[in-house]
Formats: C-alpha cells, structure tokens, sequence
C-alpha cells in the first residue's frame, strides 16, 4: 500500500457535477485544499477540458500535488446513444488535456473516474467480474464501441501519463442525494416505466461512497491500478426504481415489456446488462469499505435525510 502525505492541493475537475460535490466535501474533511475545476462560475478556475489551450492558461503559474478527474457532459441521465457523445469525446481528448494540465502544475499522481461498464454491456451471467477481467473488449456494435473506446483510452492515458502515478476507479451506477433526485421527480410523474429485471442484476454504489473511494486512492491508490469501486448488493434496474419509491412515498414504476425500451437505446442496452462486480481489491488495498451495503440502505439514509431539510 502507498500512502501519500495529507493536507495536499488538488484539483478538481468536475467539482461542479453531481459526484463534484461529494468529492469536495470528502475531500476537504480528510484535510485536503480542493480547487474546483470547470466551466461554471462556481469554479475557481474556469475552463473547458476540451479547449486546450484555455485550460493551460487557467493552469499557468499553479502549482497542485494532485489532479482528480470527475468532469463529465452529463447533465441528466443519458437515454439514447447520442446522450453519451459528448462524454465519449470528453474521455479522450478532455482527458488528454487535463493530463497536459496535471504535468504543467508539477502534479505527481492523477486519479480518474472511470466505470464497470468498461468491462462491456451484455450478459455475464453469474460470472463476478474482477479488475483481471480484460476492461474495454472491442464493442459489439459501432455505438457500444464508441462508449467503450472511451473508458478505454481514458484509463490508457491515465496510466501511461509521463511524471504522474495514474489511478483509475471504475463504479458502478450512481445514486444518492443529486443522483437520485431526477428519478424521484420521474416516479412522482409516473414518466419512468421500466420492465421487469428476470434475474437482470447491476453494480450500484452511493455518491457518498464514491467520494470516499476517491479520497482513499488520492492517500492509498497504487500507481497503474484500476479499482473497482461498487456496493456488495447488485440490484436490477426496476428493483432499484421500487426501492426508491419505497422510501420516497411514490407510484411503484409502470411495467413495460423490455422490447419497448429499444427507441431509448442507450437505457434499453443497460437494463438488457447483467453484471456483478467484486470491490474486494479496494477494500483490500484502500481499506475502503461501502458505508452503505446497498441501495436500499443508501435509499433509506437519503430518504430521511431528505424529510428532515
């Protein structure tokens, strides 16, 4: 295990997203001095990963020990295909010019978001996927190997980047307070159906939890290693969407047939996904743990979170 000094500056891109606010609260309560990164006036700095040249500008003259990469495209979840372009693009050239950053500032270890749907879509039965699966196989078709190019080349360039000890954490799907607020808003309209699972399962983890994941390979990680980082109860997709209305009060999902998704294509390729994930490497080796075991025990923390703001 590599442990790393506290009380260090790091730079944040993506502060500004969903899992941007998790990672600065976290971040910042383990004694680190976060500065956001992004393209949003709450940024400290201000710039666009894929404008390169303004992003060295807005680097010039700073000086961080380490850069996290959490920026995404994503503003909502993404339902077809065409949702995750941008996302794809931002995973190779957005992340090839943050690693320009990083070397600029004199940064000496970089950390990246990166997901368990790098591993591929489809079925993998009962079949628990480890970081010594292969990660980014050739897609099936030019869509699917699109978005797996990216996790890919992302992960690539993190590893093989010059002067920085590159780390990589693949998730599994988030949720939480600001991950699951749009599903709650969806289910209080009754605008998300879903078919049932039939045995479908899929890595989750909490928001919470991810940041402290990241925060412990920011301290622990080892150069060159990926780590998977999800909860230990994989869930389908519907049977996620009913504990959420459990806990919120809300109209169970609508039953649809599975075949009905395929217009949303990106959405009907995931809940079509069967994967089961094992973080017992993080665990080992970050001495990381999930707080919350499952969703439904996350759901229900943020649930009453919710109840009493």
């Amino acid at each position: 295990m590599t442990t790393n000094h506290t009380n260090q500056s790091i730079l944040l891109a993506g502060a500004g997203g969903v899992l941007g606010g998790h990672l600065t609260r976290a971040l910042t309560e383990a004694g680190h001095k976060v500065t956001g990164l992004g393209r949003g006036p709450a940024h400290q700095l201000r710039a666009d990963l894929m404008d390169r040249d303004g992003l060295l500008r807005a680097v010039d003259g700073r000086h961080f020990d380490t850069v996290v990469h959490a920026a995404t495209a994503l503003r909502k979840a993404p339902m077809r295909h065409r949702d995750m372009y941008a996302t794809d693009a931002l995973r190779v050239a957005g992340t090839a010019h943050l690693i320009e950053a990083a070397q600029a500032t004199g940064a000496r270890r970089f950390v990246s978001e990166s997901m368990v749907f790098g591993y591929g879509y489809g079925d993998f039965g009962d079949h628990v996927l480890t970081e010594d699966d292969p990660f980014g196989p050739r897609g099936t078709t030019p869509e699917l190997e699109r978005h797996i190019e990216g996790m890919r080349i992302k992960e690539q360039l993190t590893f093989e980047a010059a002067g920085l000890a590159g780390i990589a954490l693949r998730f599994g799907l988030f949720y939480g307070p600001g991950g699951t607020d749009a599903v709650v808003a969806l289910l209080r309209k009754r605008q998300l159906p879903a078919p049932d699972d039939h045995g479908r399962v899929l890595p989750w983890i909490h928001l919470a939890d991810a940041a402290r994941a990241v925060t412990a390979a920011v301290e622990r990680g080892r150069a060159g290693q990926a780590y998977n980082v999800t909860d230990r109860t994989p869930l389908g997709f519907r049977a996620h969407l009913l504990f959420v209305a459990e806990e919120f009060g809300l109209p169970k999902p609508l039953t649809v047939p599975l075949w009905l998704t395929r217009p949303l294509t990106y959405a009907h390729t995931m809940m079509s996904t069967c994967m089961r994930v094992s973080s017992a490497k993080a665990e080992r080796e970050l001495g990381w743990t999930p707080e919350y075991a499952s969703c439904r025990d996350g759901l229900a923390a943020s649930a009453a979170s919710a109840a009493h703001r």
